[in-house]
This record gives structure tokens, sequence and C-alpha cells, in this order.
């Protein structure tokens, strides 16, 4: 007799999601290319247009952070479902024996990685552009800020990816409709890292934080939640 394989559960099935979104990436590299480049250029031209006599490089470091994060990860975000028009992916995705919040959960945790690798670029790059330096106390907060940030970023990025893939000027519409969602995140992320580069990683950067981890636990569960309605619209 032919053994009867188990269905994997939420879990297994959205880390099998996100192992085949890291493969196809891992083997063309085009998006993470597009994403970093993308990210050290426009660090480069807020430098060259900075005049540091108006604004210090620490006033204007954190904001120039965010507002790259924020497009570029965007930009990374746009590609999730793109990939999967192709030949019509989504539909074997749709009639898999898996919930649809295991596709979700796979597709951000994908998208997680990949930010945080477009991240791992950005962060060294406005850094040594607007000659930062940080304690090793004040990097691991940071690393905190960054990776919680991503989480906000990611579960509302996905969930509109998944709604507008499917619409004419999918890359315009994107931005769009996900930007003032994210306002609360990059604020944030903004404001603590603002205390955090001016070497005050204290009680100021904590409260921020909280506020951060706050925002991505109402965003991840809505945004699961709501995503099977999204894809069956």
């Amino acid at each position: 007799m032919t053994p009867v394989r188990e269905m994997p559960g939420t879990a297994g099935a959205a880390w099998t999601i996100a192992r085949k979104d890291l493969m196809v990436e891992l083997r063309t590299r085009v998006a993470f290319l597009a994403a970093a480049v993308f990210a050290v250029l426009a660090a480069a031209i807020f430098f060259y247009a900075w005049d540091p006599t108006a604004v210090s490089a620490l006033d204007l470091a954190p904001g120039v952070l965010w507002v790259i994060f924020t497009f570029s990860g965007l930009l990374a975000l746009n590609r999730s479902f793109g990939a999967e028009l192709t030949d019509r992916a989504i539909d074997a995705l749709l009639v898999a024996p898996i919930s649809r919040e295991a596709v979700f959960l796979g597709k951000a945790l994908a998208n997680l990685i990949f930010v945080l690798g477009v991240l791992v670029v950005t962060v060294p790059a406005v850094v040594l552009f607007y000659n930062v330096s940080m304690s090793w106390s004040a990097v691991a907060a940071l690393a905190g800020v960054v990776v919680l940030a991503a989480v906000g970023l990611v579960s509302v990025g996905t969930l509109f990816s998944a709604m507008a893939v499917n619409t004419r000027l999918a890359e315009l519409l994107l931005p769009t409709i996900a930007l003032p969602f994210l306002v609360p995140v990059v604020t944030s992320a903004a404001q603590a890292t603002v205390l955090v580069m001016g070497g005050r990683p204290g009680s100021g950067v904590w409260e921020w934080i909280k506020l951060l981890t706050a925002f991505d636990l109402v965003f991840v569960a809505a945004c699961t939640l709501a995503y099977p309605f999204t894809i069956e619209r």
C-alpha cells in the first residue's frame, strides 16, 4: 500500500512557501540586486544633496534611512505575488490542501528575510555616508528597531501586494495604498533611530520599541485574517 502523507500544518506549509520563494530569488537575484542598488544610490543622492551647514548628520541620517527603507522595501514587495502570475502559479497555491493563512505567512516570511537582507546593505551605507558612530549597545538597539519595523512593513506590504498584483500599474498602486498604513511604523522607527544614533538608547527608545511591537502584533494578526478574503475577491 502506498503510504498516505500527512498534510502539512500552517507553520510547515508557510515555511515551504517561504523556502520556495527564497530559492527562486537566490537563483535570479534580480529583485534583491535592484532593491540593494536603489538603496545605496538613494543614500548617495541624499548625501550629495545635503547641506551640512543647515542640517547636522545626526538629524538627517535617521530620516534618510527610513525613507530609503520604506521605498526599497515596497520595491521588493511588489514582486512577491507578481512572480506567481507566470503560468498562473498562484492557482496551484489556491488549490493546494493548505490554508490561505499559510500562503500569506509563507509569503510574508520570505519577504521579511528579503527586506532584512536589503537593510543589511542600507544601514551600513547610511552610517558610512553620514559618518555616524555608535556603540555596540546602540547597534543592538538599532537592530531591534530595524527588525520590528521590517515586520510591520512586510505584513502590510504583503497584503496590499496581493490586492494590487492583478491591477494595471500595480507598481504605482502598491505604494499609494500601503504608505498611509506604514506611517505609524516608519514614524516610530525614525524617532527611535534618532535617539539611538544620538547616543541616547535609554528609556525613550524602549517606549518606541513597545509601540512598534504593538503595531506589529495588530498588523500581523489583521493582515493574516484579511488575506483569505483578499485572494478570493
